[in-house]
């Protein structure tokens, strides 16, 4: 006969066996990521830049893989914080992946990146800070930076001119990704929008109104309490792409505003990967 002490116990020994297996499982994949991330590092080449832009000089990063050669462009537009180390890790592993990737300072008028150090969203004195930031980024002014970026990545040897661009955007660079694929249609291949802010508006310029000016190939993941404030917001940017007649694919995320972004409480590792998954997979198929 079990003693009633027996069931407790052998709960017990499972609960501790499967606590020791995920705390090892979760060290090993520490190390995993930090050894990949050594190696991604390893081999590409990282500069820091300057653009001449319609204002002035941009201060920018430039990442490409090691040795001689031409790969594919890509620009990556920040969320709303700017240029900062996460965004230049994301740099670098897409660089290991095969591609120049550049990525400027949004806020390059007002100060050099960082622009930030630690920020509270809560914090009505750092909003006060990062709307000052925002004054000088016009419709007029983005579509000038816009075009810039572009022809900077045309200017830099390490960039093939016979493949077209790739654009990837979070947060705010959501709308920038689309501007920029209608101002150069011939030369962006496609591009990813990562939980983006005001792609879709109820105002004449909404950026979902570019679609007919765009060629490129395209994927919207939208974060689900975006969506909840926005319910409508996926089925217009698929009925907008099209009756272009350039079809794109929108997909919300189990994830909420800014998951793709390695920093903070918010950041959601499974998720975050499954988008670099599919912008990999994107790029690959498209720029070639």
């Amino acid at each position: 006969m079990m003693n009633s002490d027996e069931p407790t116990k052998a709960a017990a020994d499972s609960h501790d066996f499967s606590r020791r297996n995920f705390v090892t499982l979760a060290v090993a994949t520490g190390v995993a990521l930090a050894t990949t991330a050594r190696a991604q590092a390893a081999d590409v080449v990282e500069t820091d830049v300057m653009i001449k832009t319609a204002d002035g000089m941009a201060d920018a990063a430039l990442f490409h893989p090691k040795g001689t050669g031409e790969w594919p462009g890509v620009v990556l537009f920040t969320s709303a914080l700017g240029l900062r180390p996460t965004f230049r890790d994301m740099g670098r592993r897409l660089a290991a992946n095969g591609y120049t990737v550049l990525i400027p300072n949004p806020f390059y008028r007002t100060r050099k990146a960082p622009v930030f150090g630690a920020f509270d969203f809560g914090n009505p004195a750092d909003m006060a800070k990062l709307k000052e930031l925002m004054q000088p980024l016009t419709p007029e002014a983005i579509r000038h930076d816009e075009l810039a970026w572009v022809a900077y990545l045309d200017s830099v040897g390490a960039v093939s001119k016979k493949i077209r661009m790739g654009l990837v955007g979070y947060c705010m660079g959501g709308p920038l990704v689309m501007q920029t694929a209608a101002l150069a249609p011939d030369r962006i291949g496609v591009f990813c929008s990562f939980h983006g802010g005001g792609v879709v508006t109820d105002k004449p310029d909404s950026p979902h109104l570019l679609a007919p000016k765009i060629k490129a190939k395209s994927y919207f993941g939208i974060a689900t309490n975006d969506a909840a404030r926005q319910p409508d917001q996926k089925e217009k940017l698929i009925a907008a792409f099209a009756a272009a007649g350039n079809p794109t694919q929108a997909e919300i995320y189990p994830a909420n505003h800014g998951w793709c972004v390695n920093e903070g409480s918010v950041y959601d590792e499974a998720q975050a990967e499954r988008a670099w998954s599919v912008m990999l997979n994107m790029f690959k198929t498209t720029l070639v």
